[in-house]
């Protein structure tokens, strides 16, 4: 008899395409967006793949993918639909979304909700923050398993979490609720077919503000400019190791 955790809340973020080339705006303010191929972030990919799993040992009784920002989110969340959540909810504002406002409203999202299990990437492609998962576990005094390359079920209530560190592997024992920010190692995400993608147009979006929920999501951050990382400059051969030597002490790495 498999042991179920009950409602699992996913977060996803529509981030831009991991193989698009970033572009700098010409007035350094950020990186083009516009005209620019979105997808789901990598990393919340694999988190609906876990979710999506863990209901399909019937180890989860209902997956809810959340997400958070324009309108053109839905399009993230009709994928994770598509990858099999049972339904979503759009917070939707078209303000700059800091990691702390994010993880305000899911806090207001998962008092509302009352899942007893928290899945998100590790971080986003695009700001790399890795914030977003540890300030929901403060901000709901749970515990939580960061950069988890294996979950495992033990009972209704613990689940253990294998993460991955620098001196090897780390596994941990974690009651629920819980909050859990998965690694790469984690599984494979599957693709949606076209069938699911079909059946998805007709799955819930809940929508919802930022002022419903009461949370103030002013940014007290100010992005003051943005560059291009400085080209790569061309290697070169040398033809001994005395001469290697030489370089590097010239470069002043030795």
């Amino acid at each position: 008899m498999s042991v179920s955790v009950g409602r699992v809340l996913v977060g996803v973020k529509r981030v831009i395409d991991y193989a698009v080339k970033i572009r700098v705006k010409p007035d350094r303010t950020g990186v083009e967006t516009q005209s620019v191929k979105m997808s789901m972030n990598p990393f919340c990919e694999i988190a609906v793949e876990e979710a999506v799993k863990l209901k399909e040992k019937g180890a989860a009784s209902e997956v809810v993918a959340v997400s958070m920002g324009p309108a053109q989110c839905q399009e993230t969340l009709r994928t994770a639909l598509a990858m099999g959540a049972d339904r979503a909810i759009h917070v939707e504002t078209s303000k700059e979304l800091l990691p702390l406002a994010v993880a305000k409203l899911f806090r207001k999202l998962i008092l509302k909700e009352n899942p007893n299990l928290v899945i998100l990437g590790k971080q986003a492609i695009d700001d790399d923050c890795n914030q977003t998962g540890q300030m929901i576990a403060g901000l709901l005094n749970w515990p939580q398993g960061t950069f988890a390359s294996k979950l495992e079920i033990l009972s209704p209530d613990t689940l253990s979490i294998t993460r991955e560190i620098d001196g090897g592997l780390e596994t941990l024992k974690v009651k629920l609720p819980a909050v859990i920010t998965c690694d790469l190692r984690l599984n494979e995400p599957r693709y949606a077919t076209l069938p699911n993608i079909m059946k998805a147009k007709k799955k819930v979006i809940d929508k919802i503000t930022p002022e419903q929920l009461e949370v103030d999501i002013t940014c007290n951050l100010q992005t003051l400019r943005v560059d291009d990382p400085p080209k790569r400059q061309g290697g070169i051969k040398v033809e001994s190791v005395e001469e290697l030597v030489s370089k590097l002490r010239t470069a002043g790495v030795l």
